[in-house]
């Protein structure tokens, strides 16, 4: 059988994704699982060993000049390699109308959630079988449900994230390196950040369990507050930006990792570190850490978790 998954973004979606693929893989052996997604996350789906091919899509470039003679050509070839391939079952595990744009493309039988529960419910229209998922309920579990009512079969057991390959990596870095922890104070909103008097108390609480503090940034500004944070303290780094493949055995090999809601944070729960996550502008109702190891999914949208619910999942945490 020949599958097409479609989910293009965003780093926590697709991560959200990976153990529908290891349920696919394991109840149709022998299928080919090819995935399109948005090019700057294409790693993530490289990395599950069932996934045979990711089909890169650059939408988010391509919009900044939609109909320039270099996008338009960049979409024309997309078109032609996915009408080129025929595959048994295409399957929409976004939802939303950018996404239907692309299954429509493709050619094989078009398979996605209904309008009840459909993000964008319009897109349920350019499906040929729709599928009925329950909208409030985590995004693995609805993800797990969709692949399964498409597939016919029942799924069980705790989400394989498929990420096994990071372990033997950071098996090698906790030998070599102290142990430390990672901690993703930014956000790409300002409502999502939490006050910096907090972020002290939770490096004074690592520091003292001997842990070195090692702190991501995706940009200057992210940057510029991540070292005003730790300034003054001898045990803690800012990290250069790393692209997904570097900052993937950075988190596997954390003793804890301790991050606001973002995509990285959900990656470090699904490489099951114990990870504790602040909640402030969305709810963890759809989106909780999901992983093997410890995971805390503290705070909700419009209510910040407080300093002293962070420091006991810390310490559960670090046991």
């Amino acid at each position: 059988m020949r599958i097409l998954l479609v989910r293009t973004s965003s780093l926590g979606d697709l991560v959200h994704m990976l153990p529908a693929v290891s349920d696919i893989a394991k109840h149709l052996p022998g299928a080919q699982i090819d995935w399109l997604a948005e090019e700057s996350f294409a790693q993530i789906p490289a990395w599950h060993p069932a996934v045979h091919e990711v089909i890169p899509v650059a939408h988010r470039r391509w919009r900044r000049a939609w109909f320039s003679a270099e996008v338009r050509a960049a979409r024309r070839a997309l078109r032609q390699k996915l009408q080129d391939r025929r595959y048994d079952i295409v399957l929409d595990m976004q939802a939303l109308l950018k996404s239907a744009w692309l299954v429509r493309m493709a050619q094989g039988v078009k398979h996605g959630l209904d309008f009840r529960s459909a993000r964008e419910p319009l897109a349920s229209l350019f499906y040929d079988v729709r599928h009925r998922v329950e909208f409030w309920q985590p995004a693995v579990t609805r993800q797990r449900e969709l692949a399964a009512a498409t597939f016919g079969y029942t799924y069980e057991g705790a989400p394989d994230f498929g990420l096994q390959a990071f372990e033997e990596m950071a098996a090698v870095m906790r030998e070599t390196q102290s142990p430390y922890a990672v901690i993703m104070p930014s956000a790409s909103r300002d409502d999502k950040l939490w006050p910096a008097e907090d972020w002290q108390a939770v490096f004074d609480a690592l520091t003292q369990r001997g842990l070195e503090l090692k702190l991501l940034a995706g940009n200057p500004a992210e940057t510029a507050r991540a070292q005003a944070l730790i300034a003054g303290r001898d045990n803690a780094s800012v990290l250069p930006r790393l692209g997904l493949q570097d900052i993937a055995p950075v988190l596997a090999a954390a003793q804890v990792m301790v991050g606001l809601d973002s995509g990285l944070t959900h990656l470090s729960a699904a490489l099951g570190r114990p990870t504790i996550g602040i909640y402030k502008a969305s709810t963890p109702v759809r989106t909780p850490l999901v992983g093997s190891g410890y995971t805390a999914s503290l705070g909700d949208r419009g209510k910040s978790p407080d300093r002293h619910a962070v420091l006991g999942a810390l310490k559960q945490a670090l046991g």
